[in-house]
């Protein structure tokens, strides 16, 4: 296999995300090539620094950078040789099965879409999040791809998310929730309402509406919404955790007492941060592009990269882009199908 990865876009340098590479290349000897994007004195002075010496890692120079101030399409068209760009268009090329980047969101998304184009039978891409719940997991679905969606975007970002679901995080007729402000029919908008009525049509399990209450505490295994919803649920739980984090760290230091009882739960503190910890699921992936690619978070370190890695690696073994086309079109079809009504039974008149 073989990945492509812009190492510019993070908040701490590539080097960080060298050394990323460095470890994901150590796991996972099913990567034959990896191509590192970026301008190639800063690529090659990084790559001495830390000592990556491996057959596989090839620099693909690219001399510009698309940063979190540039408007995603607008940067593309100014900046054709930064580094998302160029790593997209080795999948496209074939050159690469996958990109993973930590860069420009919007750009990401505007890139892949552009340059790589829908798969048949889909819209939109969206970002399908992995967060952690209290048993395991769910998967938030779009995390902020489009702020604007239809009943059939909706609709298919269940499919894809359900079979992400099932694929990734090995669940069983993954539960799908429509996320609403309550669970009753009656909430919701005409947008959430008429994609539950035709999600029922189908043979996707599908529980109906999911609050927010339902995320973290089990409720459901794929969260369905537009992506300004779900963009401001991932912010907004992002934001929780490090403010838990924080009050913990605090509140656990400030007497001598505490500090001990601290060090006596660390191992169970250590195991509570690990499980809620998303970046031990690699990325997010756009789903519904012809191609694998994968965003990291902006702060990712080292760790989040090795994980995206193994991640693009799966995607790519389980083939989930045919899986994702085929659910879809089912979904699709029966959601749309016309209903079926018995024949009325011929009238005859009463006897006299």
């Amino acid at each position: 296999m073989r990945l492509a990865v812009d190492v510019m876009g993070g908040d701490h340098g590539p080097e960080e995300l060298l050394q990323g590479v460095m470890l994901g290349l150590a796991a996972q000897p099913d990567i034959s090539q990896l191509y590192v994007v970026g301008p190639e004195p800063a690529l090659r002075a990084a790559l001495n620094r830390i000592g990556l010496v491996d057959p596989r890692v090839q620099i693909l120079p690219a001399s510009e950078i698309l940063t979190m101030e540039d408007k995603p399409v607008l940067g593309l068209r100014r900046k054709k040789d930064c580094s998302i760009l160029r790593a997209v268009e080795l999948v496209k090329s074939g050159e690469a099965d996958a990109v993973i980047s930590s860069g420009n969101t919007g750009g990401i998304v505007a890139a892949a879409t552009i340059r790589l184009r829908t798969l048949d039978g889909i819209e939109r891409p969206a970002i399908a999040c992995i967060l952690p719940s209290l048993q395991g997991a769910f998967v938030l679905i779009d995390g902020g791809a489009n702020p604007d969606c239809t009943v059939e975007n909706l609709l298919q970002f269940a499919a894809m998310g359900s079979v992400y679901s099932e694929a990734m995080l090995r669940v069983k007729q993954p539960r799908i929730g429509v996320l609403s402000n309550g669970s009753e029919d009656s909430k919701g908008t005409e947008l959430t309402r008429s994609t539950v009525a035709r999600l029922r049509k189908t043979r996707l399990h599908v529980k109906g509406y999911c609050e927010g209450y339902d995320l973290f505490l089990d409720g459901v295994d794929v969260a369905v919404c537009d992506g300004f919803v779900g963009n401001i649920v991932l912010k907004t739980s992002e934001s929780l955790g490090k403010c838990v984090g924080a009050m913990l760290r605090s509140e656990l230091t400030a007497t001598p007492v505490r500090k001990v009882g601290a060090l006596l739960a660390k191992r169970g503190l250590d195991a509570i941060k690990h499980r809620m910890n998303p970046e031990i699921y690699g990325g997010a992936p756009l789903l519904g592009i012809n191609g694998c690619v994968i965003k990291i978070h902006g702060s990712a370190k080292r760790t989040t990269l090795q994980y995206a890695m193994r991640q693009a690696v799966e995607f790519i073994r389980l083939q989930l882009n045919a899986t994702m086309v085929a659910e879809v079109a089912a979904a699709m079809k029966a959601a749309w199908a016309p209903v079926e009504v018995s024949p009325a039974l011929p009238h005859f008149p009463a006897s006299v």
